[in-house]
């Protein structure tokens, strides 16, 4: 048994509690929304946020951060912009030994760091991994087979949480490549966004399986430019996390996407659906990209129909009408 204390009572964060408390750990969700733990100790969930998914009474709940001390495995589930205002709020309450595991999928605004660079430099004398891979919060609360991936620089550390947080249910794996892992499980929100924009024109599956076949040629371009595996991008965090986010209505970023292709101001969309990862993480891999000097044709559309004005029917004839290229000139999935 394990002492896990989870940061943020998000979906995904409570999802994780349930499944842990489950595997008879010793569980601690701790939030700094006070109405958030008085609405699940009232009522035993939170609807807002993972509506449906009851919480087991084991799992501790609290507003002290303080709370995380003694922590073998301390779980960050932070929306990406405030990782590490959260990292830092707990970071003298974080013990040593405590191994930290980041979940949020991203790019942190305006430094373009990834969360893993965060956590490290937050938590420089702890050890630390992320965790990724197709996994909808709704259905790790319901006990719904679910596979993901544990990352870290140090293997023992991978062996450690993927021991720890394995069960009937919750299938994890060990992958030694962070930045792959990572690049794949925050840039797949980009594509999933667009692929709700074609589902709310009302275009087909032709549409969309080029949208994700050639969105995971832009991730991965990003992530080799970046130093990370190619092989990574047809893994879970890769190709699995892509499909999940981009087929599914658990998916925010899906619905918001839905939203904008039937009309809806961007904005508006994502004040509608709420936390919506891809909208920001658009606009920091746009950025990225023109900092490495890489081209991503999606991303680029995504970005002008977000934020340039440009109408999501006149992105589509764009994309359309580029130049015709070999599918392979890159290799797959990036190789020269």
């Amino acid at each position: 048994m394990a002492k896990i204390t989870i940061l943020g009572s998000g979906g995904f964060g409570l999802s994780l509690a349930v499944m842990c408390v489950s595997g008879g750990h010793d569980v601690t969700v701790w939030s700094k929304f006070r109405d958030e733990i008085d609405t699940i100790k009232r009522s035993g969930e939170l609807r807002s946020k993972l509506p449906g998914v009851m919480i087991p009474k084991e799992v501790k709940l609290t507003t002290d951060i303080s709370d995380v001390k003694g922590s073998d495995i301390v779980i960050l589930g932070i929306p990406t912009r405030f990782c590490r205002e959260v990292c830092e709020e707990a970071k003298p309450f974080v013990s040593r030994e405590s191994i930290i595991v980041n979940t949020a999928k991203g790019l942190e605004p305006e430094s373009l760091k990834l969360m893993s660079e965060v956590t490290d430099e937050s938590f420089p004398d702890n050890r630390t991994a992320i965790l990724s891979g197709p996994s909808h919060a709704e259905e790790i609360g319901r006990g719904i087979p679910t596979t993901v991936v544990v990352a870290s620089e140090d293997r023992e550390v991978s062996y450690y949480v993927q021991n720890a947080l394995s069960n009937q249910t919750f299938r994890v794996y060990v992958n030694d490549d962070v930045v792959g892992c990572e690049i794949g499980g925050s840039l797949k929100n980009i594509i999933a966004l667009a692929a709700g924009v074609c589902d709310g024109l009302g275009l087909g599956d032709n549409t969309k399986a080029a949208l994700m076949t050639r969105g995971l040629t832009e991730i991965a371009r990003i992530g080799i430019a970046m130093g990370a595996d190619r092989n990574t991008f047809a893994g879970l965090t890769g190709l699995g996390d892509l499909i999940v986010t981009c087929t599914s209505m658990h998916s925010r970023n899906r619905r918001a996407g839905i939203l904008i292709g039937q009309g809806v101001a961007p904005d508006e969309a994502v004040r509608r659906i709420g936390t919506v990862e891809g909208y920001e993480c658009t606009k920091n891999a746009y950025e990225l990209s023109k900092r490495l000097g890489i081209e991503l044709p999606i991303t680029e559309q995504l970005y002008g129909i977000l934020f340039g004005g440009i109408s999501p029917k006149d992105s589509i004839s764009t994309l359309m009408s580029r130049p015709k290229k070999n599918e392979t000139e890159d290799g797959f999935l990036g190789r020269r």
